[in-house]
């Protein structure tokens, strides 16, 4: 029973740091740092004002062209400065021909479909600026995006600068978009704490932006693009930045089935960036940045996940030894492990039904993450998941 003891605490310890610790820890350092006045303030120039590729990678995105178009015109940004690409590779539904006439705006297209990063690595050969900036077309982005995206550039250690996801929203909501909206939220305190320990871990693939001389082609199977391009980047020395004010928005999953195949694509993802990106966990040669990859990233689409499903017999058996209804200490850990589950099946009830009481959706939405991350292992190491785009059925 003590080796069982023993084994129960590894698990909780490993699952608070991931998902609580790792953020107390790195809000402790971030005010200790403040308060002996160790950190840095990032220098920037507000008066840098390069030219800049807009590039959109779109897959039969006719109907949203419009609305995009409108909005990147309306940016906040010298319009002369702004290079609008967009890659269409194997779209049938015409959007290139939806594109014609916008100004600034070169469309390159394909009749093949060769995924987006395909299409993302044959459109990087023909951009000359020296920031890139990648945005998706069903996203619209705030009116200064561009503008801070680029002051951030204007100190020679940034590489890359992540923008925020910003998930419409509403009063009440549906499990799909109520979750994934307060995970957004955290999501972002940790990023800004991230950033300004040393190097956000990864970008937002909905808005980002690297040095062009910095774009290295990615291998065409890679699922995750975004955090492949942006921690190659840091691997080369240059830092992450983050700037919430910098955002994309976009309506949440239409329901959770549809949250559920996009979570499972990134936890595919996430087991290939592991293995690719492996040089990464030696804490020796990337210090830092290493420690926020391991602690933001790693835990969670490996070892966590698994510690989530050996912590519920590890329990169990320790309650039951314990005396199930004595309410000892591991029987309370035992109803509230039950009580969480059943607030979880409680989500799954709701699913569908809009309601103003967000937080009750946060245990299945938690759930659903980690169930994600258990089938994305299988379908990597089943080599399934397809690059392609695939479209995903948003809220209206």
């Amino acid at each position: 029973m003590i080796t069982l003891t023993i084994l129960f605490w590894i698990l909780l310890f490993v699952i608070v740091y991931t998902y609580v610790g790792y953020g107390i820890l790195l809000y402790a350092i971030i005010k200790i740092r403040r308060f002996f006045k160790m950190g840095k303030k990032l220098a920037i120039d507000p008066s840098y004002e390069p030219e800049v590729t807009l590039f959109i990678a779109a897959y039969n995105e006719k109907d949203y062209v419009a609305a995009k178009m409108k909005n990147t015109l309306e940016l906040e940004y010298p319009k002369e400065k702004i290079n609008i690409v967009w890659v269409t590779d194997g779209s049938d539904d015409g959007t290139p021909d939806v594109l014609k006439g916008y100004p600034n705006t070169t469309v390159y297209h394909l009749d093949e479909r060769n995924g987006k990063i395909g299409a993302m690595n044959r459109g990087m050969d023909f951009v000359k600026t020296p920031i890139v900036i990648f945005s998706d077309a069903n996203t619209n982005l705030g009116k200064e995006s561009i503008r801070r995206i680029v002051n951030l550039f204007s100190n020679p250690k940034v590489g890359c600068v992540s923008g925020e996801k910003r998930i419409v929203d509403k009063e009440s909501d549906v499990a799909s978009g109520a979750g994934e909206g307060i995970y957004w939220k955290y999501e972002s305190a940790l990023k800004k704490w991230d950033a300004e320990l040393y190097s956000v871990v990864g970008a937002a693939g909905e808005l980002f932006a690297i040095r062009t001389a910095l774009y290295r082609h990615v291998e065409k199977d890679t699922l995750l693009d975004d955090f492949i391009i942006s921690l190659r980047v840091a691997q080369e020395g240059y830092t992450i930045q983050y700037d919430p004010d910098a955002y994309a928005i976009e309506s949440a999953s239409a329901n959770v089935k549809e949250e559920f195949k996009r979570k499972v694509r990134i936890s595919a993802g996430g087991i290939q960036s592991i293995v690719r990106l492996r040089s990464l966990l030696n804490v020796f040669k990337y210090g830092t940045l290493s420690f926020q990859y391991i602690s933001h990233r790693v835990l969670r689409w490996s070892l966590t996940p698994l510690c989530l499903i050996l912590l519920i017999p590890v329990l169990s058996i320790l309650a039951i030894n314990e005396g199930i209804f004595s309410f000892g200490l591991y029987s309370t850990l035992f109803w509230l492990q039950v009580l969480f589950y059943v607030a979880a099946l409680l989500g799954w009830f709701l699913e569908n039904r809009e309601t103003r009481v967000k937080i009750l959706f946060v245990p299945y939405y938690f759930f659903i993450m980690n169930v994600c991350v258990v089938l994305g292992f299988f379908r990597y190491m089943k080599k399934s998941q397809s690059v392609n785009w695939e479209r995903a059925q948003r809220a209206s």
